[in-house]
C-alpha cells in the first residue's frame, strides 16, 4: 500500500486538499495546498475567504511554478466540488496533468495531504486565535515555509525535512 504514496522522483505524483481555518473577524477561511508525494513538500498553496474552484486552481498553479514540466504529473484529490469542477479540470488539462480521484467514502487515497492538514492544525492553528484573514495568512505562510518544509522531519522520508528530500532528489536527477 505504501507504493501508492511514493514516487521515484519529485514532481511525478502530487496530492491536494482544502482545509478550513477559523478567524475571529472573517470567521472561516480556506487553505488549498498541494504536496509532492516524493518529498512530502508543500509545493503550492493558496489561501482565501471562499472555498472555490478558483482557490484550488491557484494552489495547483503555484505548485506548477516549482516543476520543470507538468506533463504527465498525477494529481490526486478527493471528489469535492472544487476538484470536480470544469474550471479545475480545464486547468489540469491545459498543463498536461492527469487527475486521479479517491473513490467515494475512501479517504485513504488522500492520506498524505489529510495528514498535513491535521498536523497544520495540531502544531499551528489550534494554538492561536487569528484576528482576521491577514493574521492567519501570515502565520500559515511562516508555518509552511519556515517550519513544515524546512525544519520538520518526516519518518516516511528517512527522517529528513521535505526541503532536504526535495533537494536530494533534484541533485540525483
Amino acid at each position: 500500500m505504501k507504493s501508492l504514496y511514493l514516487s521515484k522522483n519529485t514532481s511525478q505524483k502530487w496530492c491536494t486538499d482544502i482545509t478550513y481555518i477559523n478567524t475571529l473577524r472573517d470567521v472561516w477561511t480556506y487553505l488549498a495546498s498541494v504536496m509532492d508525494l516524493f518529498s512530502r513538500k508543500i509545493i503550492g498553496y493558496a489561501y482565501g475567504t471562499s472555498m472555490t474552484a478558483e482557490l484550488a486552481v491557484k494552489a495547483v498553479e503555484n505548485a506548477c511554478l516549482n516543476a520543470k514540466t507538468t506533463e504527465g504529473i498525477i494529481l490526486h484529490s478527493d471528489l469535492g466540488s472544487c476538484y470536480t469542477s470544469s474550471e479545475f479540470e480545464s486547468f489540469l488539462y491545459s498543463k498536461g496533468i492527469i487527475h486521479s480521484f479517491s473513490t467515494k467514502g475512501n479517504p485513504y487515497d488522500n492520506a498524505c495531504i489529510e495528514s498535513f492538514c491535521l498536523v497544520l492544525k495540531k502544531e499551528e492553528v489550534n494554538h492561536h486565535k487569528y484576528y482576521d484573514f491577514n493574521a492567519a495568512r501570515k502565520a500559515i505562510f511562516e508555518y509552511i515555509e519556515s517550519w513544515y518544509n524546512r525544519k520538520r522531519i518526516h519518518g516516511s522520508i528517512d527522517y529528513m525535512t521535505p526541503q532536504a528530500a526535495h533537494e536530494a532528489a533534484s541533485v540525483a536527477s
